[in-house]
């Protein structure tokens, strides 16, 4: 996801100290920027990937936001072991790279890493603003991604995987996802401004990233795979499906927490919330055998909302590693499923650890201190 405005959320290693994360803040080490009072409250280190040791049966590994256009990234990509997880499945949760060469290269890598790598794509990897005279539109580059995956033996559609069902998901994201109070009175840019998305996607005429038409689109495309789908929740205990957006507005801070409070609309689906209802249940499945990995806001996350498991593991922008707590070069990618169940909850989530025990409150519209310095208020002109 990439926000013109910069810095456009709060990370990790960002948060400030006020009455607000007080009852908090013990539970993990924090350390704030931006000229505001910093403090350090120490939490365990995250465990590696592995989590001590080879498990016997099937591992699941999950990522998001690979974003290899840059270096360091790639680099990262390129030290991943080659032995390590040879038996093992990878979900990519969308974002891999900006252009077709580096997608090949980096998916070729992963391939040649793991056993199984799935994928579904990312809004950067939908952009044509570099090779824009090698596709039609970002539909025609949609397809050919695809079409690699199949020649490098990436999988895209849903697969049974030992026991356990494995669902990718095509999404697009649509304003009217966004269901919360705006925030008003400040100078804040415009999404045709502030999101690339907006000249760096091509789209054929009849979509456009200024209705819904995009998310029905990318949504229906998942019809295609309806057959399957019945037959994994038929025969599959576990279930995990993947997008790169975003399902639900509460798996995201609220706006006034953003350096970009207009960020929740670019970001979800409404369509993609109940096509993963319509797989998992009203109330997902019994013992805690639903799970949903997504990507985009590169916000690591954690959390069961109504039965389902939604979990965020991005690998971000080389910056944002070194901003958060516990970065992620190490402790990526996440072992999300090993032993015949699900892992225990990631560690490195701020945010979804602090919306675990204080109430969520959008109607609250007053920019946070460390976001509003950055604004300016608008002038009224009394009439």
């Amino acid at each position: 996801m990439v926000v013109r405005f910069s810095p456009f959320s709060l990370k990790l290693s960002q948060q400030p100290h006020n009455h607000e994360f007080s009852c908090f803040s013990k539970q993990v080490a924090v350390s704030c920027s931006y000229g505001l009072k910093r403090f350090d409250l120490r939490r365990p280190q995250i465990l590696s990937s592995a989590f001590g040791g080879k498990s016997n049966g099937l591992r699941v590994f999950v990522v998001s936001d690979l974003h290899t256009d840059y270096d360091e990234n790639l680099k990262w990509v390129e030290c991943l072991s080659n032995v390590k997880y040879k038996d093992d499945v990878l979900l990519v949760a969308g974002d891999v790279a900006e252009t077709y060469s580096k997608f090949v290269v980096t998916m070729s890598l992963l391939r040649e890493r793991f056993e199984h790598v799935f994928y579904v794509p990312g809004n950067h990897d939908l952009w044509c603003r570099r090779e824009g005279q090698n596709y039609v539109d970002s539909v025609e580059k949609f397809n050919k991604l695809l079409e690699a995956c199949k020649r490098i033996g990436v999988e895209t559609n849903p697969m049974v995987v030992g026991a356990l069902g494995i669902i990718p998901l095509f999404s697009w994201y649509h304003e009217s996802f966004d269901k919360e109070e705006d925030i008003t009175g400040y100078r804040i840019p415009s999404l045709e401004m502030a999101c690339k998305d907006f000249y760096a996607c091509n789209w054929p005429n009849g979509l456009s990233n200024g209705d819904t038409s995009l998310s029905l689109y990318f949504d229906a495309l998942n019809d295609k795979q309806t057959e399957s789908i019945k037959e994994i929740q038929k025969t599959c205990d576990h279930i995990i499906t993947f997008s790169h957006f975003v399902p639900r507005q509460e798996l995201c801070p609220e706006k006034r927490m953003l350096f970009y409070p207009k960020l929740p609309k670019v970001i979800g689906s409404d369509p993609l919330e109940d096509r993963i209802r319509s797989i998992h249940g009203a109330q997902g499945r019994e013992h805690a055998s639903s799970c949903h990995v997504f990507g985009h806001t590169h916000f690591c996350w954690d959390a069961v909302v109504d039965g389902i498991r939604y979990v965020q593991a991005p690998l971000a922008y080389p910056r944002e590693r070194k901003r958060r707590m516990n970065g992620g070069d190490k402790w990526l990618p996440f072992c999300l499923y090993a032993d015949k169940k699900f892992s225990r909850k990631l560690n490195p989530c701020f945010w979804s650890d602090y919306y675990s025990l204080i109430p969520r409150t959008p109607h609250n519209t007053k920019l946070a201190p460390w976001v509003a310095r950055f604004y300016k208020l608008k002038k009224t002109i009394d009439v």
